[in-house]
């Protein structure tokens, strides 16, 4: 079985080259081309998901007639094309793989980043010349740029209202009261690893505990870091990553705690889990996860291995699904199985469904074949693929380009660290100016010592 050796290489944009006619293809750094004909796979939203000010936006792009590269291209021109002669290079659009196929691609067409959320992160920070930088992607991916990057830079987010399940299943005001437990119980002997889809206020804590960030790539490294100073880990949020991560080290004490939306107000620990089984444990695991990965099975790998293919998975999968497996790792690593894959090879993914219809019409120009994990005949189907990342869409994109540019942008976009966003309402909660200042202290902590594992294992 093959892993995610990688250390999360940077990965920027092609050249942006809005003039190259459609009748052409443009290559771009993830090797996506962009074709005349080629249908938009991103469903359109509904008029009243868009604030006031994108509503204008919203309005013509659902008046389209089409939503093909020739049609949409041009309307969309018409805004980023000023925005960027405005900011000229100061200005760096970001996108997460797990978009919607046309923000990958358009957001790579005019000179952005696509990558994982690792290599995402460290964009500002290792790109000090970008003072505006917008992504397509999950608040937290945002935050997190925005802990990391300099005073003089700022991060908008196309859709604040993007966020992301697992997230959402370990607020801070969930997390805290059994993490205060936890510390009561074993002191300074327990550290905080805090996933990237974690926001910035539970990547603080992990700060304030000694411990780190970690991503889908480099947690067992982030694990084994923690583990070597002899210390209790408790990782946030993931139950699965936590699994898979010290399974790949060879942990085999994992305590996993209830579902959150099972632990109850003012619960002791002993409500929770066994208390032998919480101390005997290495790594105590919050019980979130990612309904996305969780839909995969070991049946599912096996009718695919049966069938002559090879099958690579995410690390948010459970763990009987990542060691039925061919290989596991990140959405880097998931993207070079499909890049490097030799002609003739068929290959089945489990991941976001988006990822895969990209993969897969890439894939196939090349003679291989890449087909969805849970895409099996006579099978209930998976769905399309992330719901909340597909709230950033070409009217969110060009809208938040030109009211930028008019220096009009809603501050609801702006991403400070510590912005707490209401999903559902839209309202946000942003901390004061000192105690955002704690928070960058103590969350940029906890993401340096994750690039210092990183990059030490890269070594």
């Amino acid at each position: 079985m093959s892993f995610d050796h990688s250390a999360g290489s940077t990965l920027t944009g092609c050249m942006p080259r809005p003039d190259v006619p459609l009748t052409s293809s443009v290559p771009n750094s993830t090797g996506i081309l962009l074709e005349p004909d080629l249908p938009i796979c991103q469903g359109d939203l509904p008029l009243d998901r868009y604030e006031d000010a994108f509503r204008p936006y919203a309005e013509e792009y659902l008046a389209l007639p089409d939503r093909t590269p020739e049609t949409v291209l041009p309307w969309l021109d018409r805004y980023v094309a000023p925005a960027r002669d405005h900011f000229g290079d100061s200005l760096l659009l970001l996108a997460h793989f797990y978009m919607g196929g046309e923000i990958v691609k358009l957001v790579e067409r005019y000179g952005g980043a696509v990558s994982d959320s690792y290599v995402l992160a460290l964009q500002a920070m290792r790109r000090p010349e970008k003072k505006v930088i917008v992504e397509s992607a999950v608040h937290f991916m945002a935050e997190t740029v925005s802990i990391l990057a300099a005073e003089d830079q700022s991060v908008w987010i196309t859709n604040p209202r993007a966020g992301c399940t697992m997230e959402m299943m370990a607020k801070d005001w969930m997390v805290n009261p059994v993490a205060a437990l936890l510390a009561e119980r074993y002191g300074d002997d327990l550290a905080v690893v805090a996933y990237m889809n974690t926001s910035g206020r539970l990547k603080a804590l992990a700060g304030r505990t000694g411990g780190a960030v970690c991503t889908s790539s480099n947690a067992h490294h982030v694990v084994q870091s923690v583990r070597d100073t002899g210390r209790r880990i408790f990782f946030v949020p993931d139950e699965h990553l936590a699994r898979n991560a010290a399974d790949r080290i060879g942990l085999e004490r994992v305590a996993v705690l209830p579902p959150p939306h099972l632990i109850p107000r003012d619960a002791e620990l002993k409500d929770l889990i066994d208390l032998p089984t919480l101390d005997r444990a290495d790594i105590i695991a919050w019980g979130g996860y990612c309904g996305v990965h969780t839909v995969f099975q070991v049946s599912q790998v096996q009718w695919w291995r049966e069938a002559g293919w090879e099958v690579h998975v995410h690390p948010e999968c459970p763990i009987d699904v990542v060691r039925a497996a061919d290989g596991a790792g990140s959405t880097n690593y998931l993207w070079k199985v499909v890049a490097e894959a030799e002609p003739g090879a068929r290959l089945a993914i489990g991941t976001e469904g988006h990822f895969v219809r990209n993969a897969a019409e890439q894939a196939s120009r090349r003679g291989v074949e890449v087909r969805h994990l849970a895409d099996i005949p006579g099978t209930p189907a998976a769905g399309c693929g992330c719901a909340t990342m597909s709230r950033n869409d070409p009217p969110h994109l060009a809208g938040m380009l030109d009211l930028l540019r008019k220096g009009e942008a809603p501050d609801i976009n702006r991403v400070l660290p510590g912005d707490v966003v209401d999903e559902a309402s839209g309202s946000r909660t942003r901390m004061a100016e000192s105690d955002r200042a704690s928070l960058v202290r103590d969350a940029a902590a906890a993401l340096q010592r994750m690039i210092d594992i990183t990059e030490a294992a890269a070594s």
